[in-house]
C-alpha cells in the first residue's frame, strides 16, 4: 500500500481574506491573515453603507497588501446592502485579483449554536424560514406565511434566531451576521453558495409594478 508521509503531507496555502457582511442595517468587515483576525469592524446604517464602509475597506488595505478572497454575504436581507458589498468585493477582484465566494449571511449568524433555525421577515406579510447546520444551509432559506411559519417554529427543537427584532416573533432573539465567521466558513470553503459571479440571494421573482392601461 501506498501513504503519503510526513515530508509529502502539502502544507496549508496562506490566505488573507476579506469578509464583508451588509445585508442589514448592522454591518460587519473581517479581515483574516492565515486565520488570525487583523481587523474586525462594525457599524449600523439605517439607510446605506458605503458612506461608512468604504473608509473602513481602506483601512483594511493599508493593513494588507494582498487580499487573496473576498467573502460576501448574500443575504437574505436587503438587496441593496448586499449589492454595496458585492460592488466593493468587484474593486478587490479587478485591483488585486483577489478571488470571490458568496455565502447565505444566515449561515454566519453570533451564536455558539453549530445547528439552528434563521428566520426573517421577507415583506410583503412573508417570512423566510432556514436550518443551518455547521454553516451549511441546510433546508431553505424558503418562503412562509406568517401562519406557517408559527407552526414551524412551534413543531422546531433548534435553536431560533432572527437578523432583526420581528414584531410578529417577539420571543425571538436576535442574532446578526458576523463577518469574522463568513471568513472562517471561506477558509474552509464550507457553505459556499457562489463564485466570482456574485448575485443576492432572491426569495422570490422581483416584484414589477405593471403600468396602468391608458384610456
Amino acid at each position: 500500500m501506498f501513504g503519503r508521509g510526513v515530508l509529502d503531507v502539502v502544507p496549508p496555502v496562506p490566505m488573507t481574506i476579506l469578509a464583508l457582511d451588509t445585508s442589514t442595517p448592522h454591518a460587519s468587515i473581517a479581515l483574516l491573515a492565515d486565520g488570525v483576525v487583523l481587523l474586525e469592524e462594525r457599524f449600523t446604517a439605517a439607510r446605506g453603507h458605503s458612506a461608512l464602509l468604504f473608509p473602513i475597506l481602506a483601512r483594511a488595505r493599508a493593513v494588507a497588501a494582498q487580499i487573496d478572497l473576498v467573502a460576501v454575504g448574500l443575504g437574505p436581507g436587503s438587496y441593496a446592502g448586499v449589492r454595496i458589498a458585492i460592488a466593493a468585493a468587484l474593486g478587490f477582484e479587478l485591483g488585486l485579483g483577489a478571488r470571490l465566494v458568496g455565502l447565505p449571511s444566515v449561515a454566519a449568524l453570533e451564536t455558539e449554536a453549530s445547528r439552528y433555525v434563521a428566520i426573517g421577515d421577507a415583506r410583503r406579510s412573508s417570512f423566510y424560514y432556514t436550518e443551518v447546520e455547521d454553516g451549511v444551509c441546510v433546508d431553505g432559506p424558503r418562503l412562509l406565511a406568517e401562519p406557517e411559519l408559527h407552526a414551524a417554529l412551534a413543531a422546531c427543537q433548534l435553536p431560533i434566531y432572527g437578523t432583526e427584532p420581528m414584531p410578529a416573533f417577539p420571543a425571538v432573539p436576535a442574532a446578526r451576521p458576523d463577518a469574522v465567521r463568513l471568513a472562517r466558513l471561506a477558509a474552509r470553503d464550507r457553505g459556499l453558495v457562489a463564485r466570482d459571479d456574485l448575485e443576492p440571494i432572491y426569495l422570490r421573482e422581483p416584484h414589477i409594478t405593471q403600468p396602468k392601461a391608458r384610456a
